[in-house]
């Protein structure tokens, strides 16, 4: 019992030294009107060794979030779902208009511009990192 104890011990310490060598960071959400999808946008930096795979993303303001990429092939833009980002070693991963981004759908309640949201993000190694989201209005954040 005693090693089972241990072993449990050291997963978890292993999980927590993987999220400390993870940072999120200037998080924002576009306002948007209560019938429409809104976006989602944030930095994640990997101080570690090792590269990260950002696996999900949720907020108790919106019913669905999903991790999308825009993509702009010989003129014509593209968007499509991705079930996994990797975070290289020492590295940054952008989550920014016309690239990575969030689709949020299904909002609780209208957004307020100047209120915050929380968002978790969740990682592979079952890590998550928590990181507050300023809203901003669609109408000021350039695309």
């Amino acid at each position: 019992m005693k090693k089972i104890a241990v072993l449990a011990s050291a997963l978890v310490c292993a999980s927590f030294a993987q999220a400390a060598t993870l940072e999120a960071r200037d998080c924002w959400v576009r306002a948007m009107p209560p019938n429409l999808p809104s976006s989602g946008y944030f930095t994640v930096a990997n101080n570690g060794d090792k590269p990260a795979t950002l696996t999900a993303a949720e907020t108790p303001a919106f019913g669905m979030t999903m991790m999308h990429k825009s993509e702009s092939k010989n003129g014509t833009a593209t968007m499509s779902a991705v079930d996994s980002v990797d975070v290289p070693a020492h590295g940054t991963l952008n989550f920014a208009p016309k690239g990575y981004h969030l689709m949020l759908e299904e909002p609780g309640k209208p957004l307020k511009v100047g209120s915050t949201i929380p968002l978790t993000l969740s990682f592979a190694d079952k890590s998550t990192l928590k990181v507050n989201c300023d809203v901003k209005s669609a109408a000021t954040v350039g695309h």
